[in-house]
């Protein structure tokens, strides 16, 4: 047995209509940016230190991009909390009534 909200009554309901972000694309962006920044500093300084030549540029990618994902995600969530934030503000208030069912039509549909 299930029961069905009663649309009958006409109070209009308040509700909160915001835009807010999706945090899966700004962790994913986050994350690639700390490993673009790998990059940067293994290939683009690898010349400044060609001297010790104990470690390879890619090992040091390897290294770099290990230790900036994780900030870099971080940073991707601390921009989506920002926007999010920036989308309460901003949210607008709305009145909801609900509409009396028209028999006719809801008979008229089934057949």
């Amino acid at each position: 047995m299930t029961s069905q909200p009663d649309n009958t009554s006409s109070v209009p309901r308040k509700l909160s209509v915001r835009r807010a972000p999706k945090y899966v694309p700004f962790l994913v962006a986050g994350g690639l940016a700390g490993i673009a920044t790998a990059a940067v500093f293994a290939f683009g300084f690898s010349s400044a230190a060609a001297s010790s030549e104990d470690f390879d540029a890619s090992s040091v990618f390897g290294l770099f991009a290990v230790l900036l994902v994780l900030p870099g995600m971080g940073l991707g969530a601390i921009a989506a909390l920002l926007l999010d934030r920036q989308g309460r503000r901003h949210a607008k208030t709305l009145l909801v009534e609900s509409l009396p069912d028209d028999e006719g039509n809801a008979e008229a549909e089934r057949a």
